[in-house]
C-alpha cells in the first residue's frame, strides 16, 4: 500500500538531506520561513510545522526573532531517527473542545439510532483497549479512536460524520500526542477504559441524555489531564501553544 506523506513531512526529510550534504552548514542559519515557502512552493503553514519538529529532536535551535539555526553537535544518529507527530498544545485544546461540542450530541444521536452492527463496532474497539490496559509500550490510540469512530458513524448524520473526518488528520495526531503523555498517568489507561464503558452502557440502553453526559464527563476530564500536563508538549509559535 502507498502512503502520501504530509507536506510537512516531505519537508523534514528534505531539510535534513541538505543537512547531511553540507547545503545547511553546522551552526549556519537557515533560510526563513518565507524563503523555505518560496523554496519548497509551499505556504508557511507545514513549513512551520516541519521547523517546530526538527526543533524539539534537538536537529535545529529555533531562537525568538532570530530564525532557525543547524545546531551545532554531531548530529548523524538524530537525521537518521524518524520524527515523531509534532502538534501544538493550542491545537490539541481546541480540537478537544470541537469534540466536546459535537461528540456529545452524537453519542445521544447513537444512542437512539444504533443498530446491532454499530453496537458489535463498540464493543470492538472496547476489546481492543482491553487487551492493552496492562501493556505500557501501548497507548491505545486506535481503539480508542476506533470507539469514538463507531459512536460517530452510528449517529446516521452524515453532515456530522463528514464534519469530523474533515480533521481526520489533526484528530489522530491530537489522540497520539495525548494519549502519549497520559500513559505517564498511572491508571489512565483503566479511567478512559471505564469512561468508555459507561458511554457504552448507556448507549446500549439507548439512554440519550446518559450518553451525552458521560461523553461529556469522559471529554471534560481529558481536557483536565490535558491542562495539567501542558507543559509535556511540543509547543508551536511563543512558547505558550499560541501563534505570534
Amino acid at each position: 500500500m502507498i502512503v502520501r506523506k504530509r507536506v510537512s513531512h516531505q519537508i523534514i526529510d528534505e531539510i535534513k538531506k541538505r543537512i547531511k550534504s553540507g547545503e545547511f552548514p553546522m551552526d549556519s542559519k537557515l533560510p526563513s520561513e518565507n524563503e523555505l515557502a518560496k523554496m519548497f512552493n509551499v505556504s508557511r503553514v507545514p513549513i512551520r510545522e516541519a521547523l517546530s519538529a526538527l526543533a524539539s529532536h534537538g536537529i535545529i535551535e529555533s531562537i525568538h526573532g532570530g530564525g532557525s539555526w543547524v545546531r551545532p553537535k554531531p548530529l548523524e544518529k538524530l537525521l537518521d531517527q524518524p520524527l515523531i507527530e509534532v502538534i501544538s498544545y493550542k491545537q490539541i485544546v481546541e480540537l478537544l473542545e470541537t469534540r466536546m461540542i459535537l461528540e456529545t450530541k452524537a453519542a445521544a444521536l447513537a444512542a437512539v439510532r444504533h443498530d446491532e452492527e454499530d453496537l458489535n463496532k463498540m464493543y470492538q474497539a472496547q476489546e481492543m483497549l482491553f487487551k492493552e490496559l496492562n501493556e505500557p509500550d501501548k497507548i491505545g490510540n486506535e481503539a480508542d479512536f476506533l470507539f469514538h469512530q463507531s459512536i460517530l458513524h452510528s449517529s446516521k448524520n452524515e453532515v456530522l460524520i463528514r464534519t469530523l473526518e474533515n480533521i481526520s488528520d489533526l484528530y489522530h495526531r491530537a489522540m497520539k500526542a495525548s494519549l502519549t503523555i497520559n500513559t505517564k498517568i498511572s491508571g489512565k489507561k483503566q479511567q478512559v477504559y471505564e469512561e468508555h464503558q459507561s458511554v457504552l452502557k448507556a448507549i446500549s440502553l439507548r439512554d440519550a441524555k446518559s450518553a451525552e453526559n458521560h461523553m461529556y464527563k469522559h471529554l471534560s476530564n481529558s481536557m483536565e489531564k490535558l491542562k495539567a500536563r501542558k507543559n509535556e508538549f511540543s509547543l508551536e509559535g511563543n512558547g505558550n501553544g499560541e501563534e505570534e
